[in-house]
């Protein structure tokens, strides 16, 4: 996305709180698996934890998507933006690469 885009709705404070905890979870976590890394830990033990924060990150993404969805796509729709649509595609296609 090489433009900023500025949302004209307003998304469920809760839900931006859960999305913004869960982001700051997987930057500790990876924090420290950077720190078994530095450390000397056993491959397995960091590819293994390696694995948990790309978890973390996907399911984090999986909550965007699905605040966007109720959210951005519904306002975009009843806008008429066909734009937010064809936006949305290209977001999942990078996302799910």
């Amino acid at each position: 996305m090489s433009q900023l885009q500025l949302h004209t709705h307003t998304h469920d404070p809760q839900e931006v709180k859960a999305i913004v905890n869960r982001l700051a979870k997987a930057i500790g976590h990876l924090e420290a698996v950077k720190g078994m890394v530095e450390n000397g830990r056993d491959c397995s033990e960091v590819l293994v934890q390696l694995a948990a924060v790309k978890a973390a990150v996907n399911n984090t993404g999986k909550l965007i998507l699905k605040e966007h969805i109720s959210h951005c796509i519904v306002h975009a729709i009843e806008q008429g933006d066909q734009q937010a649509i064809e936006d949305l595609n290209s977001a999942i296609d990078q996302f799910l690469k």
